[in-house]
């Protein structure tokens, strides 16, 4: 078994024409959730990761088991106004509007080597979001790793235009 084979395709959601990659269904199997965390690590067992951040809110539950096996501290960057403290944040385009993404002032610090770790990659847009708001505070961004990626959106591309690596465990194309 292969973990595309544990996600879910929900045709026509949000919206029609969308395919939605559910990865719930990836996490609520113990051997797909345990593979995925593992891969996910691998990739960077020999990097000098400091601080590993999760993008709200699927990236929190791997960017959370990813820091846990790599011993280090986990940053969440959230939506905005979802912060109790100080905060700092960063605006990008959607296709109708803006949103916000933020993280605590104090998260990290100059030079610190980030791992930003999310469900999925489609256009980029929220992943380049959180690059920029990391580089913000003063860390460096030294990958970028998702379980799923959707290459036909080109985020992937969009994020190595910012000069940064990413990793993904399963592609669906067409999407």
């Amino acid at each position: 078994m292969h973990l595309k084979d544990l996600i879910r395709t929900i045709p026509d959601y949000p919206k029609p024409g969308i395919m939605f990659r559910d990865v719930t269904t990836l996490l609520n199997d113990a051997w797909g959730f345990r593979t995925a965390i593992d891969q996910l690590v691998q990739l960077h067992v020999v990097n000098k990761v400091d601080v590993v951040a999760g993008i709200e809110a699927r990236g929190f539950i791997l960017g959370g088991a990813v820091a846990h096996q790599l011993g280090k501290p986990f940053v969440p960057i959230r939506k905005k106004g979802k912060l109790p403290g100080e905060t700092i944040g960063v605006e990008y385009a959607l296709e109708y509007g803006t949103d916000r993404v933020e993280m605590h002032i104090d998260a990290i610090t100059p030079n610190q080597r980030v791992l930003v770790v999310d469900d999925l990659i489609a256009t980029g847009g929220t992943a380049e979001a959180a690059i920029k708001l990391i580089r913000q505070a003063g860390g460096e961004v030294i990958a970028a790793c998702f379980v799923i990626d959707l290459p036909d959106l080109g985020g992937c591309k969009r994020l190595h235009a910012l000069g940064v690596e990413t990793q993904t465990l399963c592609a669906f194309a067409g999407d």
